[in-house]
């Protein structure tokens, strides 16, 4: 039986067709208008830097305006600007030192990191009643399951120096047995002292975590052949910070695993090449230490040139790093990429088990259900002074107060401006009081002068007698709403306009 909507799919008449040409005109009219856009938004850019390059920065108050003002309020300026010049640069020299200091004083701080890795299993063929361990069923998916759990915790100063004697060493052999959930949130147990902290937790310590299996995807029954967590964009952690990782899989066999953790460093570091590691006497570090460890280099070799402070020479070390005879420190950044790569990830091997001697040995045996495998590594600790100089360095409401800053200044720069305006009046209105006559002439011999250089006319010094009756004359028919003078005037402005 044949139903409508198949009739109306058969009888249903053909779509409009698409020519090519008049998508490719619509295709090309859209890139068109991004390109105007795009124009339009590089001109505003521009338009806009040229605002600020022109916007007045002189703060300074004008010569001369404190022999027109009563008291001593010039000299009072010119003092507090004095002052305030002198406390800048004591304050950037104060903040270069204080930043130089902490580099040089830096001592890297590290802490020992302990990691669990066990595993618990369901519905394994020796857990389900009723069925053979050492059968297999090729015909139908199996059931069962095993999940992994990843715990770390960050031991304390106590801990992680108790292997300096036996008798410290077998009690840390004894806490490696013990179940990390049964122990405080830096390692030790309930029952010790520690100092008074809230620790780091896990994941805060690396940028990524991959979890890889020893088996070919074909194999897997969920087709699972890696497990991969990444640290947020931005690194804000505070909506997924954990210190245990699970993962549950489908198996009924032994896998093997590798736990891949990608160190976490702020600043970033960087695993150096063999002739930067050599030249620095380090293996990793960051771009900002690379850059001041060849600076320091290149000064203590003599390599700055006398004509460029920027420029250095380069010895048989720096030939071979950088393949050139000099170069520039701001193009130091560039230069050192090369030979910065990405850190190598700390490997961590496991054996997931799904037999019944790991899950639940025998009593005899003495062996605890699932124990875990143990791993100490390295991890790198923040240093309890950095927040306290970078409040010192860049105290919070830094931005704001430099913005408030600005706005004085541009408040300043305005004053400066009116002041400088009410000079010119000033001078002007004295001059004409002295002698109106004298000024008015020359005055209007300025204004002539003027005009006969918008008008392409000058030919001479200026100084003229400008009292005749064509300069007194206005309207249409006068000297000044000419043709040629709006057009010199048009012509004038344009160029104005280009220049800037």
């Amino acid at each position: 039986m044949i139903k409508k909507a198949d009739l109306e799919h058969m009888f249903r008449k053909p779509g409009p067709i698409v020519h090519q040409q008049a998508a490719a005109a619509q295709y090309s009219q859209h890139a068109n208008m991004q390109a105007q856009q795009q124009q339009r938004a590089e001109q505003d850019r521009r338009e806009k830097l040229r605002r600020i390059a022109m916007a007045p920065t002189d703060k300074n108050i004008p010569d001369g305006v404190e022999d027109i003002c009563i008291g001593d309020g010039v000299a009072r300026y010119r003092e507090l600007r004095e002052v305030e010049r002198t406390l800048d640069a004591t304050m950037m020299r104060k903040r270069l030192e204080t930043i130089d200091s902490v580099h040089h004083s830096r001592t890297r701080r590290y802490g020992t990191m302990r990691i669990w890795i066990s595993n618990t299993v369901e519905n394994q063929p020796w857990q389900t009643a009723g069925m053979d361990p050492d059968a297999f069923d090729f015909e139908s998916d199996t059931i069962a399951t095993y999940k992994v759990k990843i715990q770390g915790r960050l031991l304390d100063d106590g801990a992680d120096q108790g292997l300096e004697d036996d008798e410290d060493e077998d009690e840390d052999e004894k806490d490696k047995d013990k179940d990390p959930d049964a122990m405080d949130e830096d390692g030790t147990e309930p029952n010790k002292t520690s100092p008074a902290r809230k620790p780091k937790v896990f994941s805060q310590f690396f940028n990524s975590i991959t979890i890889d299996f020893d088996r070919a995807k074909s194999l897997q029954p969920d087709n699972f052949t890696q497990i991969e967590w990444k640290r947020p964009e931005g690194g804000n952690l505070k909506e997924g910070e954990f210190s245990e990782l699970t993962f549950e899989r489908k198996s009924d066999e032994n896998i093997n695993l590798t736990i891949n953790l990608q160190r976490a460093h702020f600043p970033e570091k960087f695993r150096l090449s063999k002739g930067l590691a050599e030249l620095l006497d380090t293996d990793e570090e960051d771009r900002a230490g690379v850059m001041m460890g060849v600076w320091e280099y290149a000064r203590s070799q003599h390599l700055q040139q006398d004509d460029d402070e920027r420029k250095f020479a380069c010895d048989a070390k720096l030939k071979a790093l950088f393949n050139s005879d000099v170069f520039y420190f701001p193009n130091l950044p560039h230069l050192i990429k090369p030979h910065l790569t990405a850190l190598p990830p700390l490997q961590l091997s496991y054996t997931m088990r799904v037999d019944k001697d790991y899950i639940q040995p025998t009593t005899e045996s003495g062996q605890q259900p699932s124990k875990p495998t143990i791993y100490d590594i390295q991890v790198a600790l923040d240093d309890p002074l950095q927040p306290l100089l970078n409040d010192f360095i860049r105290p919070k409401h830094s931005v704001q107060t430099l913005q408030e800053i600005h706005k004085i200044d541009e408040q300043i720069v305005l004053l400066m401006g009116a002041i400088g305006q009410s000079k010119a009046k000033h001078a002007f209105f004295t001059s004409m009081s002295k002698d109106p006559v004298a000024f008015v002439k020359r005055w209007m011999s300025s204004q002539k002068r003027d005009m006969e250089v918008l008008l392409g006319e000058a030919s001479r010094g200026g100084g003229e007698d400008t009292s005749g009756e064509e300069w007194r004359r206005g309207g249409v028919d006068g000297v000044w709403g000419s043709e040629v003078a709006k057009e010199s005037v048009a012509l004038w402005l344009a160029r104005n306009a280009q220049k800037h």
